[in-house]
């Protein structure tokens, strides 16, 4: 048995290389940009209204000029047009393209139009309400660097320098796997001696949040149909997430089948609570790594948060952000164990605060529900105080 600190390190110390893929825009989101994006031409093109109103030459009103004939009306998407005489005007509406001859725009409610004369009630100021051609971002600027996660606002850059599609990173090709004869199908009604599969469905529920899916498989407890079953999925995927299985008991066959198909084993069983009987490995030719964590809902959930989502960020090369909180309550932790404490987070003076969730051990799925993550609590003699800073493992 490792400590969680050491099994963290090895965790970390096996990203993967997945290589890019280019993919239609409409299916970017959440994915990993593997590309500069630049400025295909000024932003904005063009020298554009910001209010609907009137565009005039401004060296009318420096000659006294208050009163302008109006010629004509501008709308966006129309190609730029003249402003024929500086006594005249041209209505013009946001985002138009600013007419030729023209410097200035001014609102229509600084404007008295009557019979075709639109006469200046405010005097303005020179260049007003105008975007200016580039004044955003010149052509062939990088507006987006590389190793970026593209959201909502990342799509509307990309539509607007005609990117239709996107060189992103890899998602690995994950298959999730629950072992177990007590296992049933969600809309199946169990009999007592059964449970319904909540394990898998929250992890790739999990995965889906990340912005990629995966496969579910379900193995009985038959030792030779998990060999069977299991070899073809290392063979078949990049990464591997089990839960249940790997425990002391007599029908926990995962560690044994590993081992007769290849899979190194890197650590087996944690010193942290809960999910103690963690295996973690990877197929020596294939390269396949699999995560199996134990079969209770707690532990499974907080082993995916743990160790999964740092290897993912680390893999995709993204940032993952480690947050602290403030305990609103003493605990005592001892030794030998890392907890994983399930705590309810709240804002107040600016800092975050947790409290306890004091649930009914690792196969209290309800607790999970009330939660927003985990604190990390490492082994030591005294007792972690009300007021002490934290590490925190955000779920939500």
């Amino acid at each position: 048995m490792i400590t969680f600190d050491e099994a963290f390190k090895e965790v970390l110390r096996q990203p993967l290389e997945l290589g890019s893929e280019t993919i239609l825009l409409a299916h970017s989101m959440k994915r990993i940009l593997a590309e500069d994006i630049l400025a295909d031409r000024d932003f904005p093109p063009f020298d554009r209204a910001t209010k609907d109103g009137i565009a005039i030459k401004y060296s009318a009103i420096e000659n006294g000029k208050l009163a302008f004939k109006i010629e004509g009306v501008l709308s966006a998407g129309m190609p730029q047009q003249t402003l024929i005489s500086d006594a005249n005007c041209l209505e013009i509406m946001t985002g138009a393209v600013l007419p030729q001859n023209a410097d200035t725009v001014i609102m229509y409610e600084e404007v008295t139009m009557v019979n075709g004369i639109a006469t200046i009630e405010t005097i303005p100021k020179k260049g007003q309400n105008i975007h200016g051609k580039g004044s955003d971002e010149k052509k062939g600027t990088v507006l987006l660097k590389a190793g970026i996660r593209i959201d909502t606002a990342e799509i509307g850059v990309l539509a607007s320098v005609g990117k239709a599609e996107v060189l992103v990173k890899k998602t690995p090709k994950i298959t999730v796997i629950s072992t177990g004869n007590e296992l049933v199908e969600v809309a199946e009604t169990p009999l007592p001696h059964q449970i319904r599969k909540s394990n898998t469905l929250s992890l790739a529920a999990a995965l889906s949040k990340e912005g990629f899916g995966s496969q579910l498989v379900h193995f009985t407890d038959d030792k030779k149909e998990i060999e069977q079953s299991l070899g073809k999925a290392l063979q078949e995927n990049d990464v591997l997430l089990l839960s249940g299985g790997v425990s002391k008991g007599k029908f926990d066959f995962i560690p044994q089948v590993m081992e007769t198909l290849g899979v190194k084993k890197i650590f087996h069983r944690v010193a942290q609570r809960p999910g103690k009987p963690f295996w973690f490995g990877i197929h020596s030719d294939l390269k396949t790594l699999v995560f199996s964590f134990p079969g209770n809902p707690v532990s499974t959930f907080a082993n995916y948060h743990i160790y999964f989502l740092p290897w993912l960020y680390k893999t995709w090369g993204l940032p993952y952000e480690e947050k602290v909180v403030i305990l609103q309550e003493e605990i005592q932790v001892g030794l030998p164990l890392t907890r994983f404490a399930l705590v309810k987070t709240y804002d107040q003076d600016g800092c975050l605060n947790a409290r306890i969730i004091e649930g009914n051990g690792s196969g209290d799925l309800i607790s999970l529900a009330k939660s927003d993550g985990f604190v990390c609590l490492r082994p030591r003699e005294e007792s972690y105080k009300k007021g002490e800073s934290v590490p925190f493992i955000s779920t939500r």
